[in-house]
């Protein structure tokens, strides 16, 4: 399994585990349970939306509170992917215009 994914699978172990205890899921926490710092839980993009859902499921959906959550972290979400979108486009419109310019 390469590192990413097994850093994946610990994270989402700790988060279950203390989910399954009852206890809140919180950074510090799922850091000590798997192993892994809190620095590269927060910097790293994949690992901090899987403590980010679990911290989610444990609000309850249902409250004003929850509710914000959730609209927030879709929020930040979506302006991830529109970087994303940006940047690609802007790629493609570089390559284009690449292609258009006479040898």
């Amino acid at each position: 399994m390469p590192a990413d994914q097994d850093d994946q699978a610990r994270v989402e172990t700790a988060c279950a585990e203390l989910a399954a205890a009852g206890q809140p899921v919180t950074f510090g926490q799922v850091a000590a349970r798997a192993g892994i710092s809190r620095t590269t839980l927060y910097r790293r993009p994949d690992l901090r939306a899987l403590v980010d859902e679990h911290r989610a499921r444990g609000c309850d959906a249902t409250t004003l509170t929850g509710l914000t959550v959730q609209i927030d972290q879709l929020r930040h979400s979506l302006e991830a992917v529109a970087a994303n979108v940006r940047r690609h486009e802007e790629s493609i419109r570089r390559l284009e215009r690449a292609r258009r310019k006479p040898r």
